[in-house]
């Protein structure tokens, strides 16, 4: 960065200039200027000129590249819009306050787009249809709050900016991106994905603590972070994004925390996610596209769940504004760029004279739906009254009093609490060391010999493998619609992946494929390892029952015996292989079950061995070990 802005702040928007704002450190106002160029692909993204010198790009991603990735979505053929920066230059806060407008900018015509009572009804055909059906854990579904705005649109991004650099705290990015015809504006509190240096960090953030009045304490704050549920909705989110990171980081990833994100009346729980890669910043942005806060799990199934469930696009919501910088200090063969990209949410839009916040709920099985539609309502009003749009003490009524924009005396840090601080330590007593300790070597117990991981759109995969290939295992993942007869015939040992849905839907043509793949191994009789609805399918041809369970384990951590050892393993499931209580064998398969309701947790036979949990997941203390024993049998010739 050089220097101070050569142009005011008011001058480029007088200019028709485009341009971003973005205020990372709470010190500075960075201010990029450039070209802005369109482009279709993430790999696109001009991150070098034409004689090959690295640029400096800023992008607005949006939902729909998630077709990169195979993933269904509503196509409103929203830009994948690039600034290459031709001039970053930075000024203090202060400065740049002194030159941002204070006019309130007037809205007409203001709603959302869906009633609250549609909207309700369709929590509750998410709740009953796609989570009451093992279609995943959780979904994001959203709602837009539009308006109509007569001022310009660069003037009212710079009144909008300078309202949320005035008054909102803690956001991760505050921001206003101007190019033609688009104008977006927001403080996203949260980064998605960062590059930099080699090292790849994610930082999941799930469960909220809305100060008391008169402000937190460590006694207020403790009956929060003892919560069952908040822990384990930060546990889902986190292994969630272990996926992305197993995919895009040679050592799949490390967790350090959890940490408290204080904020003046909200404060949140967080892990941070990091690993190595060496591989193209762009191609880490796609294979972490999106964060599971704003989609739901699993990814994949996610996006499928909100095509059919919201009735237009989602424009950049949800999606990112990565900014490429270029490094001067790669080596050959490093990351020639560092990707910073936080989350577009609590973001402000403004197109033809039409504002529009989007704002979503976080859909679980246990969800009231008229609760979900207060959430949308107090997330709306707080990016309202953060922008200024409407008065803040409304905002702030509207969010149940909480004005999270209000300036407030820095608050005594409650992390630094020795009592906080034990008590967010001891949340890691319940979840699997090898995700929180170097792990050494790959040359495992199963070193030179090979395994072909079946994905069943669920990419869990990508963590199992992983473990598998830590195991010593050369492990390599093909897609359900992509493996072939000859690759299921000539693996040495097949492991049949988990997925969402019900296992005994005949109509589906991945069901149909994935007990394609349990038959076909099984009657080779050669190694097989199946794995949550894989493990339903092999039970299913064994003549054992499957059922719907009363109240499904998403996310939920048992302590079960797997073949005569205790096991603490984390389950996500819906439907159960079920045995009458007692059983210990199914002909010549050895069956480990629950002793009271006979829920098969796993199974074992000639050649082939399966479980209900997943091991890979952070919620398995014991998973690796179990994993270890699995393996062996399956790889065990028969009749030893």
């Amino acid at each position: 960065m050089t220097g101070p802005a050569p142009l005011s702040l008011r001058e480029l928007a007088a200019r028709g200039i485009p341009f971003a704002l973005i205020a990372r450190d709470g010190a500075t106002v960075e201010v990029l200027t450039g070209d802005v160029v369109d482009v279709d692909l993430l790999a696109d993204i001009p991150l070098r000129g034409a004689d090959g010198t690295p640029r400096e790009v800023l992008a607005l991603v949006p939902f729909r590249q998630v077709r990169e990735r195979g993933f269904e979505c509503h196509d409103d053929g929203a830009p994948l819009r690039c600034l290459v920066v031709s001039e970053h230059t930075a000024m203090p806060r202060e400065a740049a306050l002194a030159e941002l407008p204070v006019e309130p900018i007037a809205l007409t015509d203001a709603g959302f787009d869906i009633a609250d009572e549609a909207y309700a009804d369709i929590v509750r055909r998410v709740i009953a249809d796609e989570i009451g059906r093992g279609e995943g854990a959780n979904f994001v579904i959203r709602r837009d709050f539009t308006a109509g705005v007569e001022a310009d649109a660069a003037t009212a991004a710079l009144t909008w900016f300078r309202a949320l650099l005035e008054y909102e705290r803690g956001a991760y990015w505050t921001f206003a991106i101007v190019t033609p015809g688009h104008v977006a504006v927001g403080a996203s509190p949260e980064a998605h994905v960062s590059a930099q240096g080699g090292f790849v960090t994610m930082n999941p953030i799930s469960g909220t603590f809305r100060h008391p009045a008169g402000g937190a304490t460590a006694e207020t704050l403790t009956e929060f972070l003892e919560s069952t549920k908040e822990t384990e909705e930060l546990f889902m989110v986190v292994d969630e994004e272990l996926k992305m990171m197993s995919a895009v980081c040679s050592d799949g990833g490390r967790i350090t925390g959890p940490h408290l994100k204080e904020m003046s009346r909200l404060t949140h729980t967080e892990y941070v996610l990091r690993g190595r890669s060496r591989l193209d910043p762009r191609d880490i942005l796609r294979e972490t596209m999106f964060a599971p806060t704003v989609t739901g799990s699993p990814m994949q199934n996610a996006c499928t769940v909100i095509t059919r469930h919201e009735q237009t696009p989602r424009g950049y919501y949800s999606g990112v504004a990565a900014l490429f910088a270029p490094r001067t200090d790669a080596a050959p063969g490093e990351q020639s760029h560092d990707l910073d990209a936080p989350i577009l949410i609590r973001t402000a839009y403004l197109q033809d004279g039409r504002l529009r916040v989007p704002v979503g709920a976080t859909l679980v099985r246990h969800s009231d739906p008229y609760g979900e539609v207060g959430e949308t309502h107090g997330k709306a009003a707080g990016v309202l009254g953060a922008i200024g749009a409407i008065a803040r003490d409304i905002a702030a009524e509207r969010v149940e009093a909480i004005d999270e924009d209000a300036p407030a005396a820095e608050p005594r840090r409650l992390a630094d609490d020795p009592s906080i601080a034990s008590l967010l330590a001891s949340r890691n007593a319940r979840l699997a060391s090898f995700w929180l300790e170097p792990q050494g070597s790959d040359d495992g117990p199963f070193n030179g010999r090979g395994a072909l991981v079946v994905d069943a759109e669920d990419r869990f995969t990508t963590m199992l493998a992983h473990q598998l290939r830590h195991l010593g295992l050369d492990a390599r993942i093909v897609p359900w619609s992509a493996v072939t007869d000859e690759e299921i015939d000539g693996a040495e040992l097949v492991v049949s992946g988990p997925g969402p849905g019900d296992p005994r839907d005949p109509a589906s043509a991945r069901m149909t494929r994935m007990r394609e793949v349990v038959r076909r191994r099984r009657a080779s009789g050669r190694p097989l390892l199946a794995v949550c609805l894989s493990h339903q399918i092999l039970a299913d041809s064994l003549g054992i029952e499957l059922a719907p369970l009363a109240s499904p384990h998403q996310g939920l951590q048992k302590s079960v015996d797997a073949f005569g050892e205790p096991a603490s393993i984390g389950f996500y499931n819906t439907f159960t292989a079920r045995v009458p209580a007692g059983t210990a064998r199914v002909g010549e398969t050895e069956v480990a079950a629950d002793a009271a309701t006979g829920d098969v947790y796993a199974l074992r036979g000639p050649g082939y061995a399966s479980v209900q949990g997943h091991l890979e997941s952070i919620l398995s203390r014991d998973g690796m070990v179990t994993l270890e024993r699995l393996v062996s049998h399956a790889l065990s010739p028969v009749g030893a």
